[in-house]
């Protein structure tokens, strides 16, 4: 009887192994929450877009990539084909469609050519962009004209053209890259086109939300800092990278947006707010550096542009005081932190700063200490001092007095100064972004 016993224990504890390893092995796959649904991604073949798609491609999803560049780019990374290629080999069917989100009729073949070769199409991306941060007078009617027709007329455009095919969806979803709708006027005053244009994507998601409550989810997304990618490349020039995230927390955030019910609409999220309630704690892995203070998004006031702002070289600044107070007591005046600023400055300038810069900035200080200084980059062997350049400025900078010490010490990024308002930039953007290259190497002096 107890040997009985103890075979049917054996054979009892052998079934559940293999009922567990079955479920290990196999019910993973079967209920993988993507699986055979059908995405349309608008700019999926590089960036954010793409990895979006891997994501779901993990699942068994099937992708339609919607983008422009199917012949290798000069510049930039990736086609729709490498990108389907990708996808593959994630495990996903991919559909590359060349796809310009300004032609309707793109769009519109595009769209038919997903649901003849899936089937369907359950959800819906608005990931394509087009960004130019410059202020209203600086802005050739021609930027205004992609921002408007790739961010709010391509988003809107692609919207109406698949909603009649997510209406058939069990969970139709329509996701926008855009951010919620902050109308302090920070965030108009640098760049206003490009604002409008991304605020009407959000407006789609409110009016879409509403309109089709009940039939498809519509909902936004955006990260709390700066995500590296070759756009932010561009942005804010080598280094940037440091202070950017990985693609991966906005496709995991968008994952979990995109696996919810269709009764979870009208929401305006940011990522790691999102994946913080979905029990994620450790965004470290994220990080393109880990520890490395993060660049806050814009339309965003966060903690994370504080802690930014506050990082920097407080050992530089310390010995730039004491410096100036050793230097104060051998003079009846001491050098106010702007003119010690460019003191030090003048006496950093090199043969090889102004070969690899040629560039000549204005800084158009307010505030105490305020007035017009100069850095020339570009005249034999440079220089620096107050007044206006010697010759005409390629760059024209704005800003209080206090923010340019805090901005020539390494306390503030410029890339960050500009996104939160405190910096104004006109003329040459490329030779602005090298500024920030010159300043990584004058910290250690200043």
């Amino acid at each position: 009887m107890l040997s009985l016993l103890s075979v049917r224990s054996t054979k009892a504890f052998s079934d559940l192994a293999l009922s567990s390893l079955f479920f290990t092995l196999y019910i993973p796959f079967t209920f993988r929450k993507l699986a055979g649904c059908t995405l349309f991604i608008t700019g999926a073949s590089r960036g954010i877009g793409k990895a979006i798609a891997l994501k779901a491609a993990r699942d068994g999803a099937n992708i339609v990539i919607a983008a422009k560049t199917a012949e290798p780019h000069p510049t930039l990374p990736g086609t729709i084909y490498t990108a389907a290629a990708e996808i593959e080999a994630a495990g996903g069917k991919a559909l590359p469609c060349v796809v310009n989100v300004r032609e309707e009729q793109q769009i519109i073949n595009a769209v038919e050519k997903a649901v003849k070769t899936f089937g369907g199409i359950d959800i819906l991306v608005n990931n394509a962009s087009a960004i130019s941060l410059t202020g209203t007078l600086e802005t050739e009617m021609k930027k205004v004209n992609l921002m408007m027709d790739v961010n709010v007329r391509g988003t809107y455009l692609t919207s109406k053209t698949c909603l009649p095919h997510l209406r058939k969806s069990r969970n139709p979803h329509i996701l926008n890259l855009s951010p919620p709708m902050n109308l302090n006027p920070m965030w108009f005053k640098n760049h206003c086109a490009y604002t409008i244009s991304k605020y009407g994507m959000s407006m789609c998601v409110l009016g879409m939300a509403e309109e089709f409550k009940g039939e498809v989810a519509v909902n936004a997304l955006w990260p709390k800092t700066a995500i590296h990618t070759a756009a932010m490349d561009m942005l804010g020039g080598a280094g940037i990278e440091k202070q950017c995230r990985k693609t991966d927390i906005i496709a995991d955030a968008a994952y979990c947006i995109l696996t919810k019910p269709k009764s979870f609409t009208g929401n305006f999220i940011i990522d790691e707010e999102l994946l913080r309630e979905e029990g994620v704690k450790d965004f470290d892995v994220y990080a393109i550096v880990p520890g490395h203070p993060l660049m806050p998004d814009f339309f965003l006031v966060s903690e994370t542009g504080k802690t930014a702002t506050s990082q920097g070289r407080h050992g530089a600044s310390q010995a730039s005081e004491e410096k100036l107070m050793h230097e104060g007591a051998a003079s009846a005046k001491p050098l106010s932190p702007v003119a010690e600023t460019f003191r030090v400055i003048q006496g950093a300038l090199s043969e090889e700063y102004v070969r690899t810069t040629q560039g000549v900035f204005q800084f158009d200080l307010s505030g105490d200490d305020g007035g017009t200084w100069y850095i020339d980059l570009k005249t034999k062997g440079g220089s620096a001092g107050s007044g206006k350049p010697p010759v005409t400025a390629d760059v024209v900078m704005s800003m209080s007095s206090a923010d340019f010490v805090k901005m020539f010490t390494g306390k503030l990024k410029p890339t960050l100064a500009f996104m939160s308002g405190k910096l104004r930039i006109k003329g040459n953007m490329a030779l602005a972004i090298k500024l920030e290259k010159m300043l990584t190497q004058l910290n250690s002096k200043l």
